[in-house]
């Protein structure tokens, strides 16, 4: 039997088996239960992974001021993070219900009530999803950028989970960006994550050093002037939280038309400002473990 028939016929099922037993099984505990099991393993195992000597390169780059065992703190700390968010996917829905406070709600409003196409973004900090989720919940279904595993049965569990919260999704790649397209186009809402690296973006400061940047966000807002909504999540502890929403921005407040920077460098550097001073302020609950800058 060849490889791919193999991966088709038995791995496939075989990751989606456990992949639906696990929602399964977290579904049916209590979530605080859930989140606590989820950051406990995290924590315990997450240090002893090779990609914990990434988070402290990058904890180096945006502290070079902090000390090493302030940096031991943080990244168990964001291990932690990690843990409960992945494991409080199958709680999103009752997360929103019941455990997220929303500060800003009336920016959110006119987001929905302008009669403009708009794009919401945030940054792989606290629970990521309770953006999206907010955002569907006030009748603003968010058109959401999502990075498609590789084996589809899994895939389905992953939107399942995401969609208890209303987000419609759709994969990273050319299909997707036309949808995107399509979706402004047709006056609708995106839903963007933006702090991650993208090789073939464009150097940005973020935390004083280049950053490769997708600069989808600012081509798309300034090509169908596209208002911003910003939105930052809090975890306050456990599976509570507190989502922040900014006043609205203008895409064209972002660019001085006499600088010397393309467009596109000058609104993703204030972008990046904005999620750097959200992470400063809450640095154990950001996604320190990618490669965001070239000598992590």
């Amino acid at each position: 039997m060849s490889r791919p028939l193999l991966r088709r016929w038995l791995r496939d099922p075989l990751e989606a088996g456990v992949a639906w037993g696990l929602f399964g099984l977290l579904r049916a505990l209590p979530l605080d239960v859930v989140s606590g099991l989820g950051g406990f393993l995290a924590r315990c195992i997450g240090p002893l992974l090779p990609v914990n000597s990434v988070g402290d390169a990058n904890l180096r780059l945006a502290f070079p001021e902090m000390p090493a065992g302030e940096r031991r703190r943080v990244l168990r700390a964001a291990w932690d993070n990690l843990g409960r968010t992945l494991f409080e996917y199958p709680h999103l829905d009752r997360i929103l219900n019941e455990r997220v406070e929303i500060v800003g709600m009336a920016h959110l409003e006119a987001f929905r009530d302008d009669g403009r196409c708009g794009i919401a973004f945030s940054g792989h900090i606290a629970n990521w999803e309770i953006m999206p989720a907010a955002a569907g919940w006030a009748g603003v279904p968010l058109t959401n950028v999502y990075r498609a595993p590789n084996n589809p049965r899994v895939d389905a569990v992953i939107r399942h989970a995401r969609r208890l919260a209303g987000p419609d999704l759709v994969p990273k790649g050319a299909a997707g960006a036309r949808l995107l397209l399509k979706a402004l186009k047709k006056g609708g809402h995106l839903g963007l994550l933006v702090d991650q690296k993208m090789n073939d973006g464009i150097a940005v400061p973020f935390f004083g050093h280049p950053a490769m940047t997708a600069s989808a966000v600012a081509d798309l807002a300034l090509k169908f002037d596209a208002v911003l909504l910003a939105a930052q999540p809090i975890r306050l502890g456990g599976a509570r939280f507190r989502l922040m929403i900014m006043p609205l921005i203008e895409p064209s407040s972002l660019v001085n038309p006499a600088a010397t920077d393309s467009p596109q460098v000058q609104f993703m550097t204030r972008i990046n400002g904005l999620l750097e001073s959200w992470i400063r302020a809450n640095p154990a609950q950001w996604l320190w473990f990618h490669r965001r800058w070239p000598k992590s």
